[in-house]
Formats: structure tokens, sequence, C-alpha cells
């Protein structure tokens, strides 16, 4: 079971060192238990060298890909972790279902999912962590298609070197979105040499008025 982080949810739904009231309090709970129970998280993760052609320029397994602000994150990486994550299909049913009926609840729905999304992806995180820990090396903090200049267009290559369709159930819209909605591509270097891994997605983003930043 996903551990549901109800200070991210209530982050999403826009309070701010402030607590809702009784009756959205007793909604997120209803909610959460409800999501709790569609959720069916999946992962995948692979290890492929990576290579610097030029600045600003990376290439890992025969993917070029553009981008200073991923470049900055992986200076001095030979290795990197593809990984993809979701929370399943029937999460995208749940809040379809409330919206068609009860829009309230489908917001507080994407709040839930969005917060056990990242507690999902941290838990992968750890898990390659450990395992680039048996071979000596040291992991970056993950970095999605969509942070800063990294163009969101890379999710299909993600998908594509990761066979999350065949393997997770993950597929990738024409307009580059993630489906099921509730999921994550990202890539974490590998290094030799230990750094802080502790800055996660709103500390890596260059977008500094998101409503949703922490």
């Amino acid at each position: 079971m996903i551990e549901f982080d109800r200070n991210e949810a209530l982050r999403y739904l826009g309070y701010r060192n402030t607590e809702p009231d009784a009756a959205i309090a007793e909604s997120l709970t209803r909610c959460a238990a409800d999501m709790q129970a569609a959720v069916q998280p999946k992962s995948v993760f692979v290890s492929f060298p990576l290579s610097h052609p030029a600045e600003n320029a990376l290439e890992i397994a025969g993917v070029t890909i553009h981008s200073c602000n991923l470049a900055r994150n992986l200076r001095g990486c030979e290795r990197v972790y593809l990984m993809a994550a979701t929370l399943g299909i029937a999460v995208d049913r749940l809040i379809a279902r409330a919206s068609a009926v009860r829009m309230s609840d489908a917001v507080i729905y994407q709040a839930v999912a969005a917060a056990m999304i990242e507690t999902y992806c941290d838990a992968v995180n750890d898990t390659i962590r450990r395992e680039a820990a048996r071979g000596g090396l040291y992991c970056r903090p993950r970095f999605s298609p969509g942070y800063g200049d990294f163009s969101i267009a890379h999710q299909r290559d993600f998908s594509r070197l990761l066979d999350t369709p065949r393997k997770i159930g993950l597929t990738v819209t024409e307009s580059c979105l993630l489906a099921p909605v509730k999921s994550v591509t990202a890539v974490i270097g590998l290094s030799d040499t230990p750094q802080p891994c502790h800055r996660r997605g709103c500390e890596e983003c260059g977008k500094k008025d998101c409503a949703f930043r922490r």
C-alpha cells in the first residue's frame, strides 16, 4: 500500500500552512481511502550508458537530449537510470466518475493521487539508490521531462526504451502526456562521487510562479 501524505495532498489543494474546514477534512479522508483501494502501482527502471557529445547535450541509448538544466544535473555522470512509475488506470477511472457526479470529490482525488504518485516515485527512487550503492555509485536527483528546458517530447523516448506499454501499461499520447495520467518518467544520474540528493521536482524547476510550488 502506498503511504498517503496528507500535507502534500493539502498543498495540491491550495492549503499552505492552514488546515481545511471539517467538511473538507472529512472528504479528504474518505477520498484517500477510495484512492488507496484503487491504486495498482507499477514501475520499471533500467540503467543505460550516458555520454556528453556537446555542451548542454546528452546521449542516452541513441537518444540525444538538449537541455542545460538536465546537463547540469548529470554533470560528471557516465551512467543513468531511466524510470517510469504509474498508479494504474483505475485511478483515472475513479477521477472520471467523480468528475461526472461530484466535481468537489474529483478535485480531491486529483490532489490525493498527485501526492501518492510522488510518494511511490520516492520509494522506487530508494530502490534504485540501493541498487546503485551495491555497484559503488551514487544517485543524482531524479529529473523528469517537462522540468525546466527538458522537453516533454522525451516521454516517448523513455517509454520506448523502457517498454512501458508492455511492462507496466503506460503509454504516451500524441501530445506527449502519460496515460494513465498519474504516472511519471524520469532520469536519475549515477556518479562515483557522493553529492546531495535531496532536491525534488519543485526545487529543480525554474517556474517560480507555480501555484503548487513547495
